[in-house]
């Protein structure tokens, strides 16, 4: 969508497929980083984007063992983008969608999906789709996957991904606010496992870590155990727990990270997850994708405006976009062996002696000015070319 977007107001035509008949879909990310914020300012969309009803904060704490811990400040990035927005991603597609419908070249087809590609003498050429009308082709001189980490269109255009072992999923429901609300807090740890609570406005989008393939066992246990892990775990959550009445109440998000090798074929490129499928650690995969967005944008326009588009090109999008990607993904990887072991992300004494307290204080500006960066703006975090920034006047092309 941010792709179209740009694209369209460059003054390409641009078609943008989208297989359900709207963008709400729940578990979803819905934390919109730093880097996203500073991007929508760079289209002048930043204030008209914060009007949407959000959630701005700039710090998120963590509670391990019972001692609070504040490893996270926005802050520390400087104004004006130093702080994370939580808002529903449905609200930010529709947002995107509606900005973009302002440019005569952006066509958004909904209940639209690719059922396979239109490959020419080793070319790809477009996409076969299956929509309200029944079956069609949409042609195009590039066709961008951009459909996830079970992409049709990367998986028809012969394109396979390396996975890498995670030892975890999660699983997602909704808890209402307790009575006595805490300070921002990312996650809840014990030698019990971990919590992540997203907050939106009145209830908490909860994430509880779980070995993969554990969810059969837990719900063996039964309903009134899952109750007393999330209350162990996360004592201020005790009071609302009761909220799950069903397993219908829980989804499972089977946790995954690969990457393609290559992310393109001539008249293809791949991006966001259908390019590196990311976990849900540090929250970063919405505004990698994002980032992937910008930098194929910089780089396309102007071939798109002349015809087709050389593979230096395409290769080139993966060649700056792939060590950001890579090493984010080593960091998830390696956050994901330690929380897999036994208590492995309980890394704090409980109680945790006076002096270690001292020391956690002292260490903690560094750790927040490094998690800022490293979370908030990515390891390459992507600005929109100057040429780019103001819409063309133009013709669509």
């Amino acid at each position: 969508m941010m792709l179209g977007l740009i694209l369209a107001r460059a003054g390409l035509d641009v078609v943008v497929l989208e297989k359900h008949a709207d963008f709400f879909r729940d578990f979803r990310g819905d934390t919109i980083h730093p880097s996203t914020i500073t991007l929508l300012g760079e289209l002048g969309l930043r204030e008209r984007f914060l009007a949407l009803p959000h959630n701005s904060i700039r710090t998120l704490d963590a509670v391990v063992n019972g001692t609070r811990l504040h490893p996270i400040d926005f802050g520390r990035l400087g104004p004006p983008d130093d702080f994370l927005v939580l808002a529903p991603q449905w609200d930010f597609l529709n947002f995107l969608a509606a900005e973009a419908a302002q440019y005569p070249g952006f066509h958004l087809l909904m209940e639209t999906e690719a059922t396979g590609v239109i490959e020419e003498a080793g070319i790809i050429r477009g996409v076969t789709v299956d929509g309200p009308d029944g079956a069609l082709e949409v042609r195009a001189p590039l066709t961008i996957a951009a459909d996830g980490r079970d992409s049709i269109v990367r998986r028809a255009a012969g394109l396979r991904p390396r996975a890498f072992g995670v030892a975890i999923d999660v699983l997602w429901f909704r808890i209402p606010k307790p009575a006595v609300v805490p300070p921002s807090t990312l996650a809840y740890v014990d030698r019990g496992g971990m919590i992540v609570t997203i907050d939106r406005g009145d209830y908490y989008q909860t994430g509880l870590i779980i070995p993969k393939g554990g969810f059969d066992e837990l719900k063996a246990a039964g309903l009134e155990e899952f109750h007393r892990v999330l209350a162990g775990i996360a004592p201020v959550l005790k009071p609302v727990v009761g909220s799950i009445e069903s397993w219908d109440d829980v989804k499972l998000l089977s946790v995954q990270i690969d990457r393609l090798e290559r992310w393109y074929r001539s008249g293809l490129l791949a991006i966001g997850d259908a390019a590196h499928a990311m976990s849900p650690a540090f929250g970063v995969g919405v505004n990698y994708a994002i980032q992937d967005a910008v930098a194929a944008a910089n780089a396309l326009v102007a071939p798109l405006r002349t015809g087709a588009v050389d593979l230096r090109v395409l290769d080139a999008v993966q060649e700056r976009r792939l060590p950001p990607v890579a090493r984010m993904q080593g960091l998830q990887l390696a956050a994901h062996r330690r929380i897999a072991r036994p208590g492995g992300a309980a890394i704090l004494p409980d109680p945790a002696p006076e002096p270690l307290r001292l020391a956690l204080d002292a260490a903690m500006p560094l750790l927040q000015r490094v998690s800022a960066r490293v979370i908030g703006r990515g390891f390459l975090p992507e600005s929109l070319a100057p040429e780019l920034r103001e819409p063309a006047r133009v013709a669509a092309v």
